[in-house]
């Protein structure tokens, strides 16, 4: 009777009849650390499922994420809005209640008939983030919580035996094995489907099955060639890494995070190392769902988008974790796979940002699409503040967008960046949080600017270099226009 009933749902819902699928996975803290993306140099990797699906798929070789951390990453790409439209930067608010009631991804498809279901870490997860998983996104949601390492933040890191893993299986297997159960059922469905898979690797504690520390040979782990903060860097820049520093045996440590310091050598060896294996250990469970997908003969029919929530540092400047408007902080990876558009592969280096993926998913699965939100939208339950990438499936080496946006929230201080093919800027402004979520643009406490050219590590901030001051002023007028100025002359 429930397969029955659902059937017919599907059939009176607009949009529902012969779509595509959707198959939306997320990884947890991954910056570009694929194969696919080695001329970024940052250090060993194995990846050989992404780096297949990468090969169907359009790759984006510099996406942007809005926020770096995790939970205004999250709700700034589910939602289609950026963070000074959510007012979330941190991991204690809730859009629906500082932002607005706005309509997710999830939702959306929902809504258009699709039979919506989570699994893992879609949103960030408890009450005060997301009110449990945002439950009206979702027609059934999974949650798989994290057993090794985590509780009482023990250790940053572990390799976990066989034997640990039959007694106890590790999150992100449990999460796969749950993927493979929901795609059995929603194939044999009449309606579509939205599966949202949300991966917690390579997210600390980075624990992964030990067979992958094979993979990462410890005398093949080199240091970071730039373990120091740039030249000149203002101090708001900076993030002292407390997350990494929370777990017993960094504590132990006595590490202090500052400017200009760092871990021991053979410990960044070890975390890195560690952070390589997660990497490659989520790889092999994205490669289990995938494998699944095949089986049930649904890869013709399904969208398969792939992203990494936002980047991530691994002593690079002596930094750890995210909490920057740093390169390596908002560059993530991002792959989309629709069938009988990118079935051949293609690669672009095309500037795009993680606001786009809402619009781009909907357009590629032929619904009804989104509108540009206008610049008061709380009221506004659909829109977007993002723009379809469709047209880049199609001319992946058109010019595209010239700037994207991030920023960071550091106290009453908000750093506004944004990157060009070349540059990125970023200005720090006084920030008036609940209720008016003010930046005062007149109010600069400090200004960055790093040239990609010269210096693709940011290694020394050129804001207040006497020959930097025409590029400082051209780049102030971008980001104080925004966005909206760089939409106005897009194709499509």
């Amino acid at each position: 009777m429930f397969m029955l009933l659902c059937g017919l749902i599907a059939l009176l819902l607009p949009g529902a009849k012969g779509a595509k699928n959707v198959l939306f996975i997320i990884a947890d803290d991954l910056r570009p650390q694929l194969d696919v993306y080695k001329e970024f140099n940052l250090g060993p990797t194995h990846t050989p499922n992404l780096d297949e699906l990468a090969g169907k798929s359009l790759l984006l070789k510099r996406a942007y994420v809005q926020y770096a951390l995790c939970s205004p990453s999250r709700t700034s790409f589910l939602t289609g809005r950026r963070p000074d439209t959510t007012h979330v930067y941190d991991l204690d608010h809730y859009f629906r209640t500082v932002g607005g009631n706005f309509t997710t991804m999830p939702q959306y498809f929902k809504n258009h008939g699709y039979r919506s279901v989570g699994i893992g870490k879609i949103y960030h997860p408890g009450m005060a983030a997301s009110h449990g998983n945002d439950p009206i996104s979702w027609n059934e949601f999974y949650r798989e919580t994290e057993e090794f390492g985590a509780a009482g933040h023990k250790l940053s890191w572990k390799a976990v035996s066989d034997a640990e893993r039959q007694k106890t299986p590790l999150v992100d297997e449990k999460i796969a094995a749950q993927a493979k159960r929901s795609l059995n059922e929603l194939s044999k469905m009449s309606q579509p489907f939205f599966l949202a898979v949300g991966f917690h690797k390579p997210h600390l504690p980075f624990v992964f099955p030990q067979k992958f520390l094979s993979t990462f040979p410890l005398s093949e782990i080199h240091l970071p060639n730039n373990a120091y903060a740039p030249v000149d860097m203002p101090r708001i820049a900076w993030s002292s890494y407390g997350e990494l520093r929370s777990y017993n045996d960094i504590g132990a440590l006595n590490a202090t995070g500052q400017p200009n310091t760092t871990l021991p050598d053979h410990i960044v060896r070890d975390l890195r190392r560690a952070y390589f294996s997660a990497v490659s250990y989520m790889d092999a469970m994205v490669g289990e769902v995938l494998a699944e997908v095949k089986k049930l003969n649904l890869m013709n029919d399904t969208i398969i988008s792939f992203i990494g929530d936002h980047g991530y540092s691994l002593g690079e400047h002596g930094l750890w974790n995210k909490h920057t408007n740093f390169e390596d902080a908002v560059h993530a990876p991002m792959m989309i796979r629709v069938p009988g558009l990118t079935d051949q592969g293609a690669v672009t280096d095309q500037l795009v940002e993680f606001v786009d993926l809402f619009p781009t998913i909907v357009e590629a699965a032929g619904l009804p699409q989104l509108t540009m939100c206008p610049e008061q939208s709380s009221h506004i339950d659909i829109c977007s503040e993002g723009k379809s990438m469709v047209h880049l499936m199609k001319y992946p080496h058109e010019q595209w967008k010239t700037a994207a946006f991030s920023q960071y929230r550091h106290g009453h201080v908000m750093g506004y960046s944004v990157r060009t093919n070349r540059y990125r800027y970023t200005e720090w402004v006084k920030f008036s949080g609940a209720p008016n979520y003010k930046a005062d643009l007149s109010e600069v406490v400090a200004e960055e600017l790093y040239d990609h050219v010269q210096d693709m590590q940011e290694n020394i901030n050129l804001a207040h270099h006497g020959n930097s001051a025409n590029i400082v002023a051209s780049l102030k007028k971008t980001l104080h226009v925004g966005w909206r100025s760089i939409h106005t002359n897009l194709i499509g």
